[in-house]
């Protein structure tokens, strides 16, 4: 798979691996509503690929997201006779969306943040699977300094639930500025690396996911995801209980079976 659009670019480094690299690098890749639009199209296009197994986003130089840009996002179609107050909420809807998609892509995302990751590129981080930095990233959720609330983009709902009420709530009320070492001690990345080496950690990472079965991977996403929204332990074992009964039913888990057994390679038919 590789496309271009206007603001995001999608490749295929290895086969089986998407990559979206958001592509205004003028801009710290800063999001308008182009972009946002684009994004939402490179997401439908990795989940509706089966061959992807797994998908990186990244940003074009030296930011990985900078947040809203402040100079002009852009007026969501339909929506230019609104009122001034009308307008902001489908725009902040309209980003807002991005975290529900990430969530719903069957394939794990990868952040691979190589910069500044801040705002909006916050979100993005936290809403990604799995987070990796190089030394040269930042994160902040700064809105509470323009004097919004420090609550956007589902970073209230993901923050505590990645490193804790107590170091969110911290973050979120001051608006500072985190560094990469900062971010790896508190659990917020799963580990920090030199620049030059994020991509290929990002890869091995990829790879490693592309070694599991497909159907596996997805169920595995898509139960972490629910179990971080339901309310007892009792709930959260019942759809465990009902996923592993499902995809023991598979084929790829009978002949993944028969390959334990027999130490040889599994050929994943997603079946």
């Amino acid at each position: 798979m590789e496309q271009s659009l206007e603001n995001v670019v999608i490749d295929s480094p290895q086969s089986g691996v998407a990559r979206i690299t958001l592509n205004r690098p003028e801009r710290l890749n800063a999001l308008t509503l182009g972009l946002v639009n684009d994004l939402h199209e490179a997401l439908d296009g990795v989940d509706g690929d089966h061959e992807t197994r797994a998908v990186i986003i990244t940003g074009a130089g030296r930011g990985f997201c900078a947040g809203l840009d402040l100079t002009g996002f852009g007026t969501i179609p339909g929506t230019e006779n609104f009122g001034q107050q009308q307008q902001g909420m489908a725009v902040q809807q309209h980003i807002a969306e991005l975290v529900h998609h990430m969530r719903d892509v069957r394939q794990p995302i990868i952040a691979a943040i190589n910069g500044a990751a801040a705002g909006g590129g916050f979100a993005i981080a936290c809403a990604s699977d799995i987070r990796y930095c190089s030394t040269s990233a930042k994160f902040g959720t700064a809105f509470v300094r323009l004097g919004i609330s420090g609550c956007d983009i589902g970073v209230s709902w993901m923050l505590p639930r990645l490193i804790g009420a107590s170091r969110a709530w911290e973050l979120m009320l001051t608006g500072r500025v985190i560094d990469a070492e900062e971010a790896n001690r508190i659990g917020l990345v799963s580990n920090v690396v030199p620049d030059g080496d994020l991509t290929d950690t990002c890869l091995n990472v990829a790879t490693e996911i592309c070694g599991n079965s497909p159907f596996g991977v997805w169920m595995t996403k898509e139960v972490m995801w629910s179990n971080l929204e339901i309310q007892s332990l009792k709930a959260g074992i019942d759809i465990e209980n009902r996923t592993q009964i499902l995809a023991s039913g598979t084929e790829d888990s009978k002949e993944a079976m028969a390959s334990f057994l027999s130490k040889t390679p599994t050929d994943w038919k997603n079946r």
